[in-house]
């Protein structure tokens, strides 16, 4: 069956993606169930290649991992940590959120922020929260938090290069800041 259709388009998956429900059902053996889950297949297909050239983006400054993390923060009315992976050459691995938590806070566990770094063999991280309120002013936990993930990532041997504290449009660095 997949043979026959696929010899009718000449072997091109490019042609393939553009058939319709209906133009799959023509086939012998094919339902609209079957035709769904093939154009299903596709899009997974198409969904999937358009991810992976996403995470080959390299952060080589505060704003390139803003720019990375800003979208996912956008108009949330709570703290959140997440985790930027980052390959040998900074080439972004992942985004991993590690906690949600209120609107003053979140909690974070270096267990839990280092799992997934060593569980998708990470050379280095930035990790990232927003501040919900607006204000970019580091707080005494986020330093306190930032100087144990950074001793923590020292030992692993997954530096943390950064840590940004994300506004609605805006962030703030503690490496441009000086403070890691």
């Amino acid at each position: 069956m997949a043979k026959r259709i696929l010899a009718s388009i000449n072997n091109d998956l490019g042609e393939l993606g553009k058939l319709s429900v209906s133009d799959l059902m023509q086939f012998k053996g094919i339902g609209k169930a079957k035709a769904v889950s093939i154009l299903a297949a596709l899009e997974l297909g198409r969904r999937r290649n358009s991810t992976e050239i996403v995470s080959k983006k390299k952060l080589i400054s505060s704003e390139d991992a803003f720019r990375a993390i800003q979208p996912t923060f956008a108009d949330l009315p709570h703290e959140e940590f997440w985790v930027l992976l980052l390959s040998r050459s900074n080439q972004l691995i992942r985004k991993e959120c590690i906690s949600k938590g209120g609107v003053s806070g979140t909690v974070v566990d270096p267990k839990l922020v280092f799992k997934p770094a060593l569980q998708h063999l990470a050379c280095a991280m930035i990790i990232c929260h927003n501040h919900p309120s607006g204000s970019l002013k580091p707080s005494d936990a986020d330093l306190k938090i930032t100087k144990q993930l950074k001793e923590a990532g020292h030992t692993l041997e997954i530096p943390v290069l950064d840590h940004l504290i994300v506004g609605e449009d805006k962030y703030y660095s503690f490496a441009d800041n000086g403070l890691i």
